[in-house]
């Protein structure tokens, strides 16, 4: 029996490892083919990336620019040419909402004069990364455990640490004078969200994270999200509660003794959260994570 469970945990690890993988890779037969970046103008100095990985956020500064995430790896030129559309201001900082490398794949390009930012958990997590291993270039240098406050005046920069979720150092980038909060992935869009186990992901805390992002985080009228559009700050209430009703429900799945394939076949959100992106191999993937999560 227990050889059989470690046997199941090893197999699910293993599964969300190459999930996590895919994600942090350029699509197949897309590495030779041009780097489109999109540009969407939030505020006067408030900018979202999109294209080439998760949503970069650049925040122009009084004496530089300040960029959220990086993207895959090869798009920090891409990056840089949308930035120098907007300003003829250096980058000078970089924060990371969390480690995976559609978020942090760039960081080296930017070079070792620019100051990287993340949790420490972040941190500790990017080591582990091949990229960084080979080049410690892009490594936070500044890092934090619960707030920390960056700049002053209209250039403030909060970041906050509620917990885990989709990985153990998800960090939330409020630009105060703007009313703006880039969430990364702890909120990637109205979905199911991918939990990082080996990253210190966690299915049981992920709403009650979110819960208290919603609760801490004030005068934020605007959230951007990992990958998807931006979104009310109104929505991280809801979101929060689309995902306590899954784990509450996978839950009792566990308790009725059904597994984790007819768990998954059976889901089906609330009528509340109709228009949310439901990914059958995300159910099934969630599903299990909550199961081991009830296993320990």
């Amino acid at each position: 029996m227990k050889r059989a469970l470690v046997l199941t945990l090893v197999v699910s690890v293993g599964a969300l490892s190459a999930v996590v993988r895919a994600m942090q890779a350029p699509p197949a037969g897309q590495s030779d083919q041009p780097k489109v970046v999109e540009v969407e103008k939030l505020k006067d100095n408030l900018f979202m990336l999109k294209g080439g990985g998760g949503n970069t956020a650049v925040f122009v500064t009084t004496n530089g620019v300040v960029v959220v995430d990086t993207k895959l790896e090869g798009w920090g030129q891409p990056i840089l040419d949308k930035i120098k559309t907007i300003t003829n201001k250096p980058v000078t900082t970089i924060i990371n909402t969390h480690t995976h490398g559609d978020h942090t794949g760039s960081n080296n390009f930017f070079g070792a004069s620019v100051e990287v930012v993340a949790h420490e958990n972040t941190k500790t997590n990017m080591e582990k990364m091949d990229a960084f291993k080979k080049d410690a270039t892009g490594l936070p240098k500044k890092t934090f455990k619960d707030t920390l406050s960056l700049l002053s005046g209209p250039d403030q920069i909060d970041v906050y640490y509620f917990g885990p979720g989709h990985t153990n150092g998800d960090a939330w980038i409020v630009f105060p004078s703007l009313r703006v909060v880039h969430a990364g992935d702890i909120f990637s869009g109205k979905n199911l969200p991918l939990i990082d186990v080996n990253n210190g992901g966690s299915a049981a805390e992920y709403p009650q994270t979110l819960t208290k992002a919603a609760d801490g985080i004030k005068n934020v009228d605007t959230i951007i999200t990992g990958h998807s559009t931006t979104v009310p700050f109104s929505a991280l209430k809801e979101y929060a509660t689309f995902n306590e009703q899954f784990l509450t429900w996978a839950r009792e799945q566990q308790k009725a003794g059904k597994s984790v394939e007819d768990a998954a076949a059976a889901y089906k959100p609330a009528s509340t959260f109709e228009g949310y992106n439901i990914q059958a191999d995300r159910v099934k993937r969630n599903v299990q994570v909550v199961y081991d999560e009830g296993k320990k």
